[in-house]
């Protein structure tokens, strides 16, 4: 195996290839970092023996010379927009051209289009159309049935239909990619690969299907339907939402103009030796060195030294896609991976005692399981968490603060801080000896005494009970409580840190006296916010489905959505009431004066570690 996967003809020429075997398509510059999802998957298929060259942001503007330059793959191209959806990427919850990309060096936008996954798979077509092309990645995971898209504001069919590719792994697809390779491996075509889970694929004819699996299928309204009847696309995605949270999921059908759309459920989570192994592939962990004298990238400068713990969330926040992506359930790294990987951080160039993320989806979810595996099975809830932590949950924070003590323990190791976001309702809402057996008062006093750099990030994104049941949120008033605890550690401990909280206005169901009421109740709290945003309705979420209908999918009920750019202008102005200068509106609380609009705040976006 060499050093470097190769992103350039010369280099791969240089290996003595003729043809690379894969080719990953990636909208992100290659970082060979298990952080990255095209870096896994490549290491990943180099692990099974493979040649694998990596196209990263290539040109689609020009004469298309990148596309060309490694030839055909014996086997296929795999593409992905990248780590981030690419329009999340591009614009900004008002729909303003972003002027940065943190997953391009320099920071530069520009290079990457638009429905990335879109744009690079016709192009393969167009190019090489007898070559498989396999999609995965965030964005085509969230798009893999009909779908409503903020950005142009209508309903679209599944990204593998418009796209072209020939299938569609979603979510963290690296079992069925092994699955897909064993396939390969026993010379079966592309055309008849029909059983490999979690993927999507096309049928001319609902005849052409396998039998269904033993949990049957579930067959959805057509594409056209969705897009003409807003009650039933609110209906179907209730639907949708329940059936990829049941622990045996059915097969999904969807009657197209192009045939059978086919969701296979998903494959089993990770046990804990299959996420060890790919954290242990090998991995430079770095950029590559073509782009030294372009400038940092800066998703690749805020991970570099952090490191994933579990994948998985069981919150079921309503606008997160982590769910639907990772999945609900949990699946964690061995203490023993976890430590190669500190020590493979503690001998990289420049690196000076400081691990800046023990973390995941959540900072504190790590190991956190069904108490009866039985019991998930025939659930679908799509929150564990709320509207109350489930009793077949297992909330032992002690895994977890072993872990971190082993971690500062190293000797490489000055300081070992929580970058993720941490779910506080996990260790809240036990109390008096059952709280004590499961760490959770020791858990919130050694991550505040020894693991927060500063700032201790939590989001509570929101004070109003009617918006926090719409996000799937707990009570304010558990925030409350949480500063409350947060501030006496600091004190006992003569420590000046502080809380951060996160907030997002014009959530499906927040109106302006929602608004007014976060800010008084924050203002009396001393909490002047930076870590705010405006909502935005990325595809197949719950929330998004409220965006685009005005119904709550659950129940049905009509639900206040705030869609002008002045209201939402106004109701993120309640955020910023301490600010002298702002073209947002100023809010009169008691205290203090009515101020003039003037200056637009600049929006603050919420800055995420990659996700796949």
């Amino acid at each position: 195996m060499s050093a470097w996967l190769p992103i350039t003809r010369e280099e791969m020429l240089r290996l003595g290839w003729d043809r690379p075997d894969v080719v990953i398509v990636s909208g992100d510059a290659y970082v060979d970092h298990p952080a990255f999802g095209p870096a896994v998957i490549a290491r990943l298929i180099e692990s099974r023996g493979y040649r694998v060259a990596v196209l990263p942001q290539p040109n689609w503007r020009d004469d298309l010379r990148d596309f060309r330059k490694f030839g055909e793959p014996r086997l296929f191209f795999g593409v992905s927009a990248g780590n981030m959806d690419s329009m999340v990427n591009h614009y900004t919850a008002a729909r303003r051209l972003r002027s940065d990309d943190a997953y391009t060096p320099g920071g530069k936008a520009g290079f990457r289009p638009d429905n990335a996954s879109v744009v690079y798979c016709r192009l393969l077509k167009q190019l090489f159309p007898h070559i498989p092309v396999v999609l995965g990645g965030v964005e085509a995971s969230m798009r893999r049935i009909t779908y409503y898209d903020y950005w142009e504001d209508r309903v679209r069919p599944s990204v593998l239909l418009e796209s072209g590719a020939d299938l569609l792994l979603y979510g963290m697809a690296e079992n069925p990619l092994h699955a897909l390779l064993d396939r390969i491996g026993a010379g079966v075509p592309f055309g008849e690969m029909k059983d490999i889970p979690q993927s999507v694929f096309r049928v001319n004819d609902r005849k052409a299907l396998p039998e269904p699996p033993a949990t049957g299928d579930l067959e959805l309204p057509g594409h056209e339907a969705l897009a003409a009847d807003t009650l039933l696309f609110a209906k179907t995605f209730a639907q949708w939402e329940k059936e990829i949270n049941k622990g045996e999921q059915r097969r999904m059908l969807q009657p197209t103009d192009q045939g059978w759309l086919v969701v296979n459920p998903e494959a089993p989570r990770l046990t804990e030796n299959e996420l060890d192994a790919i954290y242990d592939l090998p991995y430079t962990r770095l950029p590559h060195p073509k782009y030294s004298s372009r400038g940092d990238i800066p998703a690749f400068e805020m991970i570099k030294h952090s490191i994933t713990l579990h994948r998985g969330c069981f919150g079921g926040c309503s606008f997160c896609t982590l769910a639907a992506h990772q999945g609900k359930h949990i699946s964690s790294r061995s203490a023993e991976s976890v430590m190669r990987e500190v020590d493979k951080i503690a001998g990289m160039e420049g690196f000076k005692g400081h691990i800046s993320d023990l973390g995941g989806p959540s900072a504190n979810m790590y190991r956190m399981e069904p108490v009866n595996a039985d019991t998930c099975r025939r659930c679908s809830r799509p929150s564990c968490i709320y509207p109350s932590v489930c009793r077949n949950l297992s909330t032992d924070h002690r895994p977890l603060i072993k872990l971190y003590r082993q971690v500062r323990s190293h000797p490489a190791v000055r300081k070992a801080t929580i970058g993720s976001g941490v779910r506080y309702d996990l260790f809240m809402y036990r109390k008096g000896q059952e709280a004590d057996a499961y760490g959770h008062s020791q858990y919130l006093s050694e991550l505040v005494t020894y693991h927060v750099s500063g700032r201790l990030k939590v989001a509570p994104e929101h004070t109003s009970p009617r918006v926090l049941a719409l996000m799937r949120k707990p009570s304010f008033d558990l925030f409350v409580r949480l500063k409350d605890d947060f501030d006496k550690i600091c004190r006992k401990q003569g420590m000046q840190q502080q809380i951060i909280p996160y907030f997002i206005s014009s959530h499906p169901g927040s109106e302006e006296a929602d608004m007014k009421d976060l800010a008084s109740r924050t203002r009396q709290l001393g909490l002047k916010l930076e870590q705010v945003q405006d909502f935005t309705p990325t595809p197949l979420t719950l929330a998004n489905t409220m965006y685009y209908t005005g119904l709550n999918p659950d129940t049905l009920q009509p639900v206040y959505v705030a869609r002008n750019s002045e209201e939402k202008q106004r109701q993120r102005g309640y955020f910023f009431w301490y600010k002298e200068k702002s073209r947002h509106t100023q809010v009169a609380l008691p205290g203090m004066k009515k101020t003039p609009k003037d200056t637009l705040h600049r929006e603050t976006r919420r800055p995420s570690r990659p996700r796949r």
